[in-house]
């Protein structure tokens, strides 16, 4: 167990864990889903997690957004118990093997226990590189602001000076997210959040309205970036997009907004201040691509143990490109036992 009082960065979100297998477009077609996407499982989806159990060779992995962003960031760290996570997982086998992860991973969670709901899965459908993700929140979906007033909780909060939400706990409690933001805003703290999800764009944009504000940092990838311009009316160039997103409202005036939008291999744009830079991608030649399961994730976990260290925004993107590369090509969002990132 480590010192909440160490701890630097808090991420907070839905933990799932991944049931992952490569599966035939087959699946993809009976159950109506799209390769490179994420969404919420609807009654139609539900028979899908048992199939990939009975029918594929699967793998379990801990998941969930959040909770791989700071899996990575720690693993990139240099020493174990810097970051934290909260979630709410079921009191059941896949629960435990999340908590066992995060452990021993380093990360100190402080998960809310539902005794009644099982632990959120999420059925990751590898499918020539690509990946469609489909979750089942189960427990996740009952996170609620009443364990931000756990005395473990208080600690870690208070203890950091980084947090991290994934866009997909805007469906869970906003309620929760902005009794973070707000008091990090007014004390001078940073919080970053990610799009994560065209759907979350498309329907949760009220959501994402009441959070944005707080946001010093937002990250996304070229889908979301689209979804959202479109749904501005500001198009669907990417730059532009990330422009106008910066320039929006803020509730702290002590930095501007960085938003940090990811094109897989092509270039990554960062704007800010009215200005846009472009940092190419490394590409990894496609005979090493296994799978792109949790490369946003690892790209977010990168970049943000480099903005710990105070080092700039090169060596952040920079970092992010270099976990995420590691990432794909390994099944799931997994990482060797040492990290030799310089």
């Amino acid at each position: 167990m480590t010192e909440s009082n160490k701890i630097t960065l808090v991420g907070m979100g839905n933990p799932l864990l991944d049931i992952s297998a490569e599966v035939p477009d087959s699946v993809l077609t009976k159950y109506g889903l799209e390769p490179a996407n994420a969404i919420l499982a609807e009654e139609k989806h539900m028979p899908l997690y048992k199939e990939l159990v009975d029918s594929y060779e699967v793998q379990y992995i801990a998941g969930g957004a959040t909770q791989n962003s700071i899996r990575v960031a720690q693993w990139m760290l240099p020493e174990a118990g810097l970051t934290g996570f909260m979630g709410s997982i079921g009191s059941d086998e896949f629960g435990g093997k999340l908590a066992a992860c995060a452990g021993k991973d380093g990360v100190e969670a402080h998960y809310y226990i539902d005794q009644a709901t099982p632990t959120g899965t999420c059925a990751v459908l590898v499918n020539s590189g690509d990946r469609s993700l489909v979750a089942n929140l189960a427990a996740a979906n009952n996170f609620a602001p009443a364990h931000l007033e756990t005395e473990k909780a208080k600690a870690m909060v208070d203890s950091a000076k980084f947090f991290y939400i994934a866009g997909f706990f805007l469906t869970v409690s906003v309620d929760s997210i902005l009794a973070i933001a707000k008091p990090a805003a007014e004390s001078g703290k940073v919080l970053a959040m990610n799009l994560s999800a065209p759907f979350l764009v498309q329907f949760f944009g009220d959501q994402m309205a009441a959070a944005l504000p707080y946001c010093d940092f937002v990250f996304g990838n070229e889908s979301e970036a689209a979804a959202l311009g479109e749904k501005k009316g500001w198009g669907t160039d990417v730059a532009t997009v990330a422009l106008k997103l910066a320039a929006l409202p803020k509730a702290s005036g002590t930095r501007a907004r960085i938003v940090v939008f990811t094109q897989g291999a092509e270039s990554t744009i960062v704007a800010s201040d009215g200005v846009t830079t472009e940092y190419k991608v490394d590409v990894l030649p496609k005979d090493k691509l296994v799978d792109t399961n949790g490369a946003g994730d690892a790209f977010v976990g990168g970049f943000l143990s480099q903005l710990m260290k105070n080092e700039d925004m090169a060596k952040c993107v920079d970092a992010g490109h270099w976990a995420s590369r590691v990432i794909i090509q390994r099944s799931g969002c997994t990482f060797p036992s040492t990290c030799d990132y310089e």
